[in-house]
């Protein structure tokens, strides 16, 4: 049965003074798979082990399934807490074949042998490694150990699945089949999965629910709709991709949730829209962030355009062409998406939808603060 997990306040320091998380506070739904989503040091590893119980938390509150793992007072041990993990390294026991290392996390139900074997067996069959089963670790390329980790953390068949950065380690390609085979068998398996990422691609492509870390603290929680459409900090919008920022001037309200702006200084350019529903109008300066989605190549001659630029650098990627443009005074835009391809030093216009351009104070920015959301299970598709 899938596990509801939730944290309260928690937070995790290690010796030295070096504070990992802080204040991090969220609830998971049964059956939700939620990920973790930041960069080297921003506490999503150390959430996680926190939540296996390799960690204890320094303040603050664990439940899994209803259940206090983890508080200032108690620590339940990793093998108490119905979970099971898929580690970055595989960590697989050398010394035992495929089959083996499945059936091993079924040692501590004491089932009788033949039904150990059977259902290791079985599992190996799920993850395509039916044949593979006598084989050693060393014996196995990186995505077949990988198959193997995943199926150990299934067979157990426990309410929850912790996932550490499972593909890191994989080529492009292998990482890409993998990540459709994790997120069809983790779901077949109804478990609730927590999963980590510096990769915003694959938490995208992967989750109900996204959270995003920076300094330790959970600075947004949506869907991954959501935390693209309306990244909630600069940080947010950053990780999760940009083509760019531009300085601007704010002019003024235009309805629905838009702000109607013009680049600063001398560029050649013409006021547009921009999401900026929060931003205070007394502000005249404002910082412009623009998804690859936000903004369109189009000829500079036909009056189309928002903002003139020169193509700096071109790339064919199969389903067209990659543009990165400078703009006279204000940097790069790259990634600029266009059907044909424009040549290096053409001077073209770019045109920017609202959409995807996002709008921020552009004063100091503060850190994260900490954020508290309820996470439901995504709703079944029609």
């Amino acid at each position: 049965m899938a596990e509801q997990i939730s944290l309260d306040a928690v937070s995790k320091t290690y010796p030295g003074g070096n504070q990992a998380l802080r204040d991090v506070s969220l609830d998971v739904e049964p059956g939700t798979f939620l990920v973790l989503l930041g960069p080297s040091g921003s506490g999503k590893t150390t959430l996680l082990r926190c939540l296996a119980g390799i960690e204890r938390v320094t303040a603050g509150r664990i439940t899994i399934g209803g259940r206090a793992v983890a508080d200032n007072r108690a620590h339940v041990p990793p093998d108490q807490r119905n979970l099971s993990m898929v580690f970055q390294d595989y960590a697989l026991w050398p010394h035992l074949k495929a089959h083996d290392n499945v059936a091993f996390a079924l040692r501590r139900r004491k089932l009788p042998r033949a039904q150990t074997q059977d259902r290791a067996a079985a599992m190996l069959d799920r993850v395509g490694l039916g044949a593979l089963g006598q084989r050693y670790p060393n014996e196995l390329s990186g995505g077949e150990q990988q198959r193997v980790a995943l199926a150990r953390a299934l067979v157990a068949d426990t309410g929850l699945i912790l996932c550490d950065e499972p593909l890191s380690n994989l080529d492009a390609d292998l990482r890409e089949r993998m990540r459709l085979e994790i997120s069809a068998l983790v779901r077949e398996a109804g478990a609730t999965t927590v999963y980590i990422t510096h990769d915003q691609a694959e938490a995208f492509a992967l989750a109900d629910r996204v959270g995003v870390l920076e300094r330790g603290r959970l600075v947004q929680l949506g869907t991954p709709e959501e935390i693209y459409t309306q990244p909630a900090t600069p940080f947010v919008a950053r990780f999760t991709g940009l083509s760019g920022e531009l300085p601007v001037q704010v002019r003024g309200r235009a309805g629905d949730g838009t702000v109607e702006v013009e680049l600063a200084g001398p560029a050649q350019a013409r006021p547009f829209q921009a999401r900026g529903p929060s931003l205070p109008i007394g502000e005249a300066a404002a910082l412009l962030m623009i998804r690859p989605t936000g903004v369109q190549l189009c000829a500079s001659h036909t009056g189309e355009h928002h903002v003139t630029g020169t193509v700096a650098d071109v790339a064919f990627r199969g389903r067209g062409y990659e543009h990165a443009i400078d703009i006279p005074g204000h940097g790069r835009l790259t990634s600029v998406f266009s059907d044909n391809r424009a040549g290096r030093g053409e001077l073209v216009g770019l045109r920017l939808d609202p959409r995807g351009c996002h709008l921020f104070s552009a004063g100091p920015e503060a850190p994260g603060q900490p954020a508290s959301a309820s996470l439901e299970p995504a709703p079944a598709e029609p």
